[in-house]
């Protein structure tokens, strides 16, 4: 009787583990990105509190507070910022989310973070989540619409793994998108 319970809880787990990687290589939802962009600030900030773009950057403290989404089904190859046309399914359901907002908040912004694993030097990884944030937003604009004065970028290297491994690791080739209008003056 134990060993076909520790089987069956063998087996559970499995599956869910499965089904966790099969909705992270799928993507977020639509409605899940929007749903988490959409939401409160974890933190509601003072008109006359609010800081520049550069001080959000620098401000894990507020870029916590601010809606997000780790979007990692966006399947960076190693050392590659290029986002290939069989993954724009993945960034139209960001694109159709944003627009939603757009609709119903007038003076909306996104920061798009660039993130990398830590395989390589600081410098290149550094460098590599720059064009990974700045290649999203160009998909972003140019095939999907979203218009670009509303897409900040900025790259973080492997300064904020999600995973902390030296190893390479596909969870940490990602992009965080946060939504930062109520942060920024």
């Amino acid at each position: 009787m134990k060993r076909r319970a520790f089987l069956a809880g063998v087996g559970v787990s499995a599956t869910l583990a499965s089904i966790k990687v099969g909705l992270a290589q799928e993507g977020p939802s639509e409605e899940m990105i929007l749903r988490r962009l959409d939401a409160a600030p974890l933190r509601q900030i003072a008109p006359e509190s609010r800081v520049t773009l550069n001080e959000f950057k620098r401000r894990p403290d507020l870029r916590r507070a601010a809606p997000s989404i780790d979007i990692q089904a966006i399947n960076f190859a190693t050392g590659s910022a290029e986002i290939p046309r069989s993954e724009y399914r993945k960034v139209q359901q960001i694109a159709r989310a944003m627009e939603q907002i757009l609709r119903r908040r007038r003076g909306v912004r996104f920061l798009i973070e660039g993130h990398t694993d830590a395989v390589g030097t600081a410098m290149s990884n550094q460098i590599l989540s720059e064009r990974r944030a700045a290649s999203l937003r160009l998909v972003l604009a140019r095939e999907f619409g979203v218009p670009p004065r509303l897409l900040e970028t900025v790259g973080y290297g492997e300064d904020f793994l999600l995973v902390p491994t030296e190893a390479p690791d596909w969870r940490n080739r990602r992009v965080t998108l946060r939504r930062i209008d109520d942060f920024i003056r």
